[in-house]
């Protein structure tokens, strides 16, 4: 497979800049209903996403590119709670706490000589996000929560504006002083103290996450102020019913990276204050979506007892697919509509194709956690890299 895949990433339209009516001299982008059509502010623009899992491509660097990724396999009880939350598809109060009591008090080692020494996981903004292959709608009845609900997110954009609103009434207006940022109009970089996402992918065959490398971006061009509403999915007083992120234009000079096969025994670090990232729709998600429905018509026939009629089989072309992965995951589905036992209602083969469809289905579904994390950029030296939990 290719290291670069050309994909379409979701920007800004230019037409939805405005000024920022502020001192500082910023865009800002208009702010639209989170259930407004996509189209009405965004615009795909093609661009080429590096695959850094490549032999060959540059080492991430979390000081130089804003985002790298970090190994959580050290832990057993953590990869199991991970696997069980992938497993059922959502994430419980209980299993939240224990995800950040496992979290709380490790380092992490940065390439450059740093670590990252988790001081909290924040309470608010742990997410459990899906979303179905080429953009399906999985559950399409599912309403957004706290933690649960949320689609994989096509828009490029950055969590959090350090001057802005929550951070700014939370920290009376203190957290450009306290946290390491690069923002358009300021930088802290003497700071250890860093407000971080911790991305894990649960499974990422299709929608997988982008990042870009934050040395590309133009920030005075190219990055805006935006104020996402957040009353549909948040329990927040009225001074804070909107979210204060970033917005995104494009440009050719920007780059971007994605890993094909990461799984959840390894996480992105990314800086939350303004590091641009988004999922996008790989090249052949189209396939994927295609077997997925099919498996989803004979599943509901066959487990309703049904007599139906299997789907004539005709050559995939999969030269077009970008990754492995996504590869072997519609050669897997191809091979199950292609064996449904459409002849033997009733009989036990039928349950273990039912079994095997509902797997294979669900293995193209993305699913990811991601959540604020407070630590300290340190040196990877004793007694700075001295985990509590290890």
């Amino acid at each position: 497979m290719e290291f670069v895949v050309n994909a379409d990433l979701g920007f800004t339209r230019p037409e939805e800049v405005v000024d920022g009516n502020d001192a500082r001299g910023l865009k800002r982008a208009v702010t639209r209903p989170v259930d407004e059509e996509f189209s009405r502010q965004f615009e795909f623009r093609r661009c080429q996403v590096r695959d850094w899992s490549a032999p060959g491509q540059p080492r991430l660097n979390f000081r130089k590119m804003g985002f790298e990724s970090i190994n959580l396999s050290h832990s057993d009880s953590l990869q199991t709670l991970l696997a069980q939350i992938r497993e059922a598809g959502d994430i419980s109060a209980e299993q939240a706490r224990h995800l950040r009591r496992l979290l709380t008090g490790n380092v992490y080692p940065l390439s450059g000589g740093s670590c990252l020494k988790v001081l909290q996981v924040a309470p608010e903004g742990l997410i459990m996000r899906q979303g179905g292959p080429n953009g399906l709608k999985v559950d399409p009845d599912v309403e957004i929560g706290e933690m649960n609900g949320h689609d994989a997110a096509l828009a490029i954009h950055g969590d959090q504006d350090v001057r802005g609103t929550p951070l700014k009434q939370m920290m009376r207006g203190f957290a450009p002083w306290m946290f390491r940022h690069q923002t358009p109009d300021g930088s802290n970089r003497l700071s250890p103290l860093v407000l971080v996402n911790l991305w894990v992918p649960l499974q990422q065959v299709t929608r997988p996450l982008t990042l870009m490398d934050r040395r590309t971006l133009k920030p005075r061009e190219h990055q805006l102020r935006y104020a996402l509403p957040t009353d549909e999915f948040l329990d927040r007083t009225e001074d804070m019913s909107q979210n204060d992120i970033w917005a995104f234009l494009h440009d050719d000079a920007q780059q971007w990276y994605f890993h094909s096969h990461m799984a959840h025994d390894q996480a992105y670090v990314f800086d939350t204050l303004g590091e641009p990232h988004g999922s996008f729709i790989l090249p052949g998600e189209e396939l994927a979506e295609h077997c997925y429905l099919q498996l989803k018509f004979l599943r509901e026939k066959l487990a309703a007892g049904e007599v139906v009629e299997r789907p004539a089989r005709a050559a995939v072309d999969l030269s077009h697919v970008a990754t492995e992965p996504l590869r072997q995951a519609i050669e897997s589905m191809t091979k199950l509509v292609a064996s449904a036992p459409v002849d033997k209602i009733g009989q036990p083969v039928v349950d273990v194709w039912l079994a095997r469809a509902a797997e294979a289905m669900d293995s193209v579904v993305r699913k990811s956690l991601e959540m604020r994390v407070v630590a300290l950029l340190l040196p990877n030296i004793w007694p700075f890299n001295r985990s509590v939990n290890r």
